[in-house]
């Protein structure tokens, strides 16, 4: 889906974002749906059934994650998150109840659509019944045959690895938390075991990165979590 057929909610309270969203958005062809209160934005959520959700955190009625656990009970429509620098808690919090990606304010135009053409191109992707082969720069990730190859040559992972590999692959572009890929990987009794996860990405990136100190895929969220890139 393009821009020219989506239309985007946006619940925010502050003017001077939603005179940014309301000149930048429909000059890339989106349909723009205004509100300033969570309440507000959950009424036109059910109304409109928008196709992404631009979400401020800080709203002067609801927490952005009660608007969040209150549109996943009924809709996998993709949320952006917009956030302050110092929201990291929130966002992780907001990841967890299921918010898509997000953005930090003060953000630009570029990295938010961005981010927007990647969500919505998630939702195609599940919507068509998904690809069984991922691509990006060299990085090929098949996964009817289960096989992983950069550059052409086969790398064997291990069970665990590629079990990392392809949760990050179902999700690609987006950011997934710590949280979710613990329990995405080693199950819901695991989500606290950091750990687990740091060691398993470093050596997953030793077998997929050219330079696994500078990564090209296998993209770190500082204390956030991991984002597989797509572009």
């Amino acid at each position: 889906m393009s821009g020219q057929e989506a239309t985007v909610l946006v619940i925010e309270d502050e003017p001077e974002i939603r005179r940014f969203l309301r000149t930048t958005l429909p000059a890339q062809g989106f349909r723009l749906i205004e509100a300033t209160t969570g309440q507000d934005g959950l009424t036109e959520a059910r109304s409109r059934n928008p196709d992404l959700i631009l979400l401020d955190l800080g709203l002067p009625d609801l927490d952005g994650t009660e608007v969040i656990r209150q549109v996943r009970e009924w809709t996998a429509t993709p949320i952006i998150v917009l956030s302050a620098r110092e929201q990291e808690q929130m966002k992780v919090g907001a990841l967890d109840q299921g918010a898509d990606d997000y953005v930090t304010k003060p953000f630009g135009v570029h990295e938010l659509l961005a981010r927007m053409r990647t969500a919505l191109r998630h939702v195609a992707r599940v919507t068509d019944a998904g690809d069984s082969v991922f691509s990006v720069e060299g990085l090929r990730v098949d996964l009817g045959r289960r096989q992983v190859f950069v550059s052409g040559k086969e790398i064997h992972l291990t069970p665990i690895e590629y079990k990392l590999l392809t949760a990050l692959v179902r999700y690609a572009g987006k950011v997934l938390t710590h949280r979710q890929l613990l329990k995405e990987v080693w199950g819901p009794l695991h989500v606290e075991e950091s750990h687990y996860l740091r060691v398993y990405m470093r050596q997953l990136r030793n077998k997929v990165e050219a330079n696994p100190a500078h990564p090209r895929y296998l993209v770190t969220e500082l204390g956030v979590g991991y984002r597989l890139r797509t572009e």
